[in-house]
Order: structure tokens, then C-alpha cells, then sequence
């Protein structure tokens, strides 16, 4: 014990919730950490630009309506996008209509959470030197840092939840599993634009929302709840399912059950204002429409299959979940452990639908992501489960076994964020023995990097005698407008061989702009061709430089190749030099 003024307090009751307070602190930093990291705030960064691609799409309803008071025309965008380049190119963000309006594509959720940061940026572009338009340097850093304080103090709400139920080690384990070995720490810290950090506190608000009222009815909490429902559906239409939490909760066992339903029946006006609470929640995004389209309701275009659900999204070396964030398999073991929990049934109805409708969608890559960004909203759900498996592990002998799988699983989730960041970790083309060749490994050569595009490797040449096919040292230039190649080699014929052969191709390029070029080998094997390629737009070749590129293509045995044509590529407009280029065969 210890003395303060007139009292005595006990020191064990304080330091009994330390560890999980601890985690919060540490998750908190190391949000802000990445934030400053990915921001131009270090010397030589890029210019800090949340506001892109699809985080373009949920923030543009903020400057169209407060700043050019102009969201049917958008007759002040191209000019903006010329300044900014937000858009992407295509303006896919905005949907031309008949009655010659826009609307846009994403739903206004997101906005209305935005809107507090969006004012402080304003507020502050106004009295400075920066201009008051709605995407300079103030409203990216207060977007980019906001979206943080939203997660840190839902973090915190999150731990007083878990506590509830769980010890202050499990909570503390949890947490930073649940934070740090996932991909929430991307979509919370980095690219934070996006919808995801901004509904993950829209699920804690949800739990704790669904507690107090199941504590102690109130109207308020109904309200509250109906709200968050509809906030979230115009956030993303699929968090329409947040409705299962509240629903499913206290139903773990028959006479939770009846209770349940016996306060309900007590308390049936507020499931009315659950009601009006969803509806004040949807009613922003039904008056947008009604004022774009001339109708209340729109359809945004999304498709599902259903009855064909993409089990790639938790399995593709593409972006697979359980692949590139695997603690998630934690995730759904902690269901056998939740027992008679009074959140058992919420958590399980929630989780697994929320999985199904989410590999379920028809673009079920999800664009550019590192692993599967559509479910790190929910992870306040999936943090329930992990801790019910953390606390039963903690009794067991295999503890510190399970301490050092987590601490493994948080170093490489850290280091693969890293990767990500720095475009080793490839945001949509990913594959089987491209990720085994990156694995850990900071520094990928530019064989590693040809894996993208190429299988086809030989690791050790030393069994094999070469024979140079061509070899040039002198410069070429190259220059040509979008959707034309040039040859660079062609029309040599290889012979017979019964052994394995190999042709091993090297350049050194040079460009101003590698975006969506390739360096491509055809081989042509009797009536059949044998393509191969690799990018020149990769994480260790910069623009502007001399990059080294090398790949092999195998040769099948007893087949004549008749022809070899060596050329690049390019969807839009290739102007660079090639230093050096060669092809060898390798025969064994």
C-alpha cells in the first residue's frame, strides 16, 4: 500500500490492469509511428495524399457540397485532379447519369465521420498560406492523423470490454494480436482513407452499445444502436449485418434466451426507436440520391455470387487471408471456445456471415490490399473469440509456446507491413513462389522480383554449360506511343536436345516511366507458343535509374524451337534505353 494525502490506496488493484492499458498504449504509438513513417513529415517523402482511388470516392462528398457547393456537376473536379491526380485517371469514383448529374459511386458514411477532421483541415487552410480547396496538405494530414484518433480511443473502449470478461493479460494479448498481427495496422495507419479504419470503431461503439443495454434497457442505447446499424450500412451497404450483434446477444443457453426475449417484450418501444435510429442513420445517403438521381433508392452496381462464394479471398496466394495474416486462423478457433459466453451466438451468426458475404462479392480481390481489407472493420468481433482461446491457452502448459508463436506472427506481420509499404509485398499480383522468395527478405533481387510474372526459375546453374545467344553492350533507344512493342531479337533457331535447357535473359533498362512496361521472351515450339515476361515496374526499380532484370524460361526436351523473339511491351508510352542485353542457353 501507499499513501496519498488523507488515503491509502493499494497498489495491486492498481497494477492489476496494467498490461492491457500498456498494450493500448504501445498499439497507440505504433499506429501514429507508421502514420509519421508513410508521411511527408521525413525528409525526401512524397507529399502526404490520403484522399485516392476509393478513399477519393468516400471523401469527395465533403468538398463537393461545403467548399464548391456544386455535387451534381462536378464541374470543379477536373480541375482539381489535374492539381492533385485524387481521381486515379478515370473518374470511376462519380457515375455519369441520364438526367446529366453524377452520382457517386461509394455511399456518404464515411464522409460523415470525416466531416469533424474535414472542418479542422478547412479551418486551417483558411488561416494559412494553403489553399482552402479541400485536398491540400491541411485536410490530408488531419484525414490521415483523425482517422487514427478514432481507432486509438476505440482501442481503449475495446479493452474496457474485454475486461469484462476476460484477465488483464488476456486483454493485453489480445489486443495487440488482434491490432498489430493483422492488417489492421494498414488500413488504420497507413492507408487510412479507406473505409475501414473508420468503421472499426463504428463495431466497438456497437458492442459496448449492446452491453449497456442489456445491462440496463435504456432509450437511448436503442437509439444508439439503430444508428450505428444505419451509419454503417451507408459506410458499406454489407455492415447491414451489425444488426445480428444485438440481435444474437444473450442467446448462449435456454434461459439466457428467455430472459432475453422477456426484457424485449418489456421494452418493445424501443425496438421502434431502434428503428428510427437506423432510419436517421440511412437517411444522408436517401436524400443525396433523391437530389442526384430523382429517386430515393440506387443501385451502386455491386454484384455477388452467392451460390459461388470466392473461398480465394481466405485461401489465394493473390491476397488470401489466413495466408498473409495468419493469426487469423486464431480468429475462428477461438469460436470453439466461447462456450456459454453471453456474446457466443452474436459472435458466431456475425463472423461466419460476414465471411460468407464477403468472398461472396464478385470483384473478390478487392483491388490493391495487403491481404483481405474487407474484413478489418469487424475485428472488434473476431477480437472476442481470440480472447476466449488466449485465456483457456494461458491455463494450460503450452502458454509460452503459444507466447512465442505470437511473438513470430507479430514480427512477421510487422515486417511483411513493411513490405507492403515499400511494394516488395505486391498489392494484387501475388503468387505461391514469388511470397516464398520475399519471405522475410528485405533485400529481393531482381530474379526474385522477375517471380511475379515468371514461375519458372533455376537456382543453381553450376550442373549446366552455356552458350551466349546473343549479347549486346551498346545502347539502344527506344521510343513508341501506347500499345506498341518492338523486337529486339528474333528468328533464331535452337536446335534439338534431349537434356533440360534453359535460357537465362538479362538487361539493364533505363527509363523515365516503367509503369505497366515488360520485357517479354516468345518461343515458338511447333504449332504452339511459349510467352513469358517480367515487369519492369517493380519495388527495386525505381524510374529514372538503370535497373537490372533477369529471368529463365525452360525449354522442354526433344522439342525444336523454331523461333525466339525478345521484345517490350508497354499500355501506354515506353521511353527509355536499354545498356545491355543477353540471352544465354543453358544446357545440363
Amino acid at each position: 500500500m501507499f499513501y496519498i494525502g488523507k488515503r491509502y490506496i493499494c497498489q495491486s488493484a492498481l497494477m492489476r490492469k496494467i498490461i492491457s492499458l500498456l498494450a493500448c498504449v504501445i498499439i497507440s504509438g505504433v499506429l501514429l509511428q507508421y502514420r509519421v513513417i508513410n508521411s511527408d513529415i521525413r525528409p525526401g517523402s512524397p507529399p502526404l495524399k490520403v484522399t485516392l482511388w476509393d478513399a477519393f470516392g468516400y471523401y469527395v462528398y465533403l468538398p463537393s457540397i461545403c467548399i464548391y457547393h456544386d455535387y451534381k456537376k462536378l464541374d470543379w473536379l477536373p480541375a482539381i485532379d489535374k492539381k492533385y491526380a485524387v481521381t486515379g485517371g478515370d473518374g470511376y469514383q462519380a457515375m455519369k447519369l441520364d438526367n446529366g448529374n453524377y452520382t457517386f459511386k461509394y455511399l456518404g458514411g464515411v464522409a460523415i465521420l470525416e466531416t469533424p477532421f474535414f472542418l479542422i483541415g478547412h479551418f486551417i487552410a483558411k488561416h494559412t498560406n494553403y489553399p482552402p480547396d479541400g485536398f491540400s496538405p491541411p485536410y490530408q494530414y488531419a484525414l490521415g492523423f483523425g482517422v487514427i484518433f478514432y481507432c486509438i480511443l476505440a482501442i481503449f473502449l475495446l479493452r474496457k470490454i474485454l475486461l469484462l470478461y476476460f484477465s488483464d493479460l488476456t486483454t493485453g494479448i489480445t489486443l495487440v494480436m488482434v491490432c498489430l498481427a493483422t492488417n489492421f495496422i494498414q488500413y488504420a495507419a497507413v492507408d487510412n482513407g479507406q473505409s475501414h479504419g473508420y468503421i472499426f470503431p463504428l463495431y466497438v461503439l456497437m458492442l459496448y452499445a449492446t452491453l449497456q443495454w442489456h445491462k440496463k434497457p435504456a432509450p437511448g442505447w436503442a437509439l444508439l444502436i439503430g444508428y450505428l446499424i444505419g451509419l454503417g450500412m451507408i459506410c458499406r451497404p454489407t455492415e447491414a449485418i451489425m444488426l445480428f450483434i444485438p440481435l444474437m446477444w444473450d442467446l448462449h443457453n435456454r434461459e439466457a434466451a428467455r430472459q432475453k426475449w422477456s426484457l424485449v417484450k418489456k421494452h418493445k418501444n424501443h425496438v421502434f426507436l431502434a428503428a428510427v435510429g437506423g432510419m436517421i442513420g440511412i437517411l444522408p445517403q436517401l436524400v443525396y440520391w433523391k437530389l442526384t438521381t430523382g429517386s430515393f433508392i440506387f443501385d451502386v452496381g455491386s454484384k455477388w455470387d452467392f451460390l459461388n462464394p470466392h473461398f480465394r479471398v481466405l485461401f489465394g496466394w493473390e491476397k488470401g487471408w489466413f495466408i498473409y495474416t495468419p493469426v487469423t486462423i486464431l480468429f475462428i478457433a477461438g469460436m470453439f471456445f466461447m462456450k456459454q459466453l453471453q456474446f457466443k451466438k452474436s459472435v458466431l451468426w456475425f463472423c461466419l456471415l460476414n465471411i460468407y458475404i464477403i468472398i461472396a462479392w464478385s470483384e473478390w480481390r478487392y483491388g490493391g490490399s495487403y491481404s483481405t481489407r474487407a474484413l478489418v472493420q469487424s475485428y472488434p468481433l473476431f477480437a472476442l473469440p481470440v480472447a476466449a482461446a488466449t485465456e483457456r491457452i494461458n491455463l494450460t502448459k503450452w502458454r509460452w509456446g503459444f507466447y512465442i508463436v505470437c511473438s513470430y506472427l507479430l514480427f512477421v506481420n510487422l515486417f511483411q507491413t513493411w513490405q507492403y509499404d515499400q511494394t516488395i509485398l505486391n498489392s494484387d499480383d501475388m503468387n505461391r513462389k514469388y511470397y516464398g522468395r520475399i519471405y522475410l527478405n528485405p533485400n529481393p533481387t531482381p530474379l526474385d522480383m522477375s517471380m511475379l510474372d515468371n514461375e519458372e526459375i533455376l537456382n543453381d546453374e553450376s550442373a549446366y554449360y552455356s552458350k551466349i545467344l546473343m549479347a549486346s553492350d551498346s545502347v539502344v533507344r527506344i521510343h513508341f506511343d501506347a500499345g506498341a512493342s518492338i523486337t529486339l531479337f528474333q528468328g533464331f533457331s535452337l536446335g534439338m536436345s534431349e537434356d533440360k535447357r534453359w535460357l537465362k535473359v538479362e538487361a539493364d533498362i533505363s527509363s523515365n516511366s516503367f509503369w505497366q512496361s515488360f520485357m517479354n521472351l516468345e518461343l515458338k515450339l511447333g504449332n504452339s507458343v511459349k510467352h513469358t515476361r517480367s515487369r519492369l515496374f517493380n519495388a527495386i526499380s525505381p524510374d529514372g535509374k538503370t535497373n537490372r532484370y533477369v529471368f529463365y524460361v525452360s525449354i522442354p526436351p526433344d522439342v525444336k524451337c523454331d523461333d525466339l523473339k525478345l521484345y517490350i511491351s508497354d499500355v501506354f508510352t515506353f521511353d527509355g534505353d536499354i545498356h545491355r542485353i543477353s540471352i544465354t542457353e543453358l544446357n545440363k
